[in-house]
């Protein structure tokens, strides 16, 4: 799956120690850190002025349960394939 474009928002579900464990490289997006829980209650706080979302996890599970749940919320999300690990070989420095 290739890098995702600059305009796109990424949120990140993964916990504070997957993070800290694995940051994600230095992309020009913007990103927001969420929990699932937070998706499905509905208490994320984004609106369509947000503009896409790219959503991201561990393995690519999670993220897309929250971008289901995103879109039923009216919102333009997509989950990122293969997670971050997909993420990261996608990435080369220089890009």
């Amino acid at each position: 799956m290739p890098l995702p474009p600059p305009d796109v928002l990424l949120i990140d579900l993964r916990s504070e120690v997957l993070r800290a464990a694995v940051p994600l490289p230095p992309l020009p997006n913007r990103t927001l850190l969420l929990s699932l829980d937070e998706i499905e209650e509905g208490v994320h706080g984004l609106t369509p002025a947000a503009g896409p979302l790219l959503v991201v996890c561990e393995r690519g599970v999670r993220s897309t349960l929250a971008a289901r749940l995103l879109r039923a919320d009216g919102l333009d999300a997509s989950a990122y394939a293969g997670g971050v690990p997909a993420l990261l070989a996608a990435w080369t420095p220089g890009r």
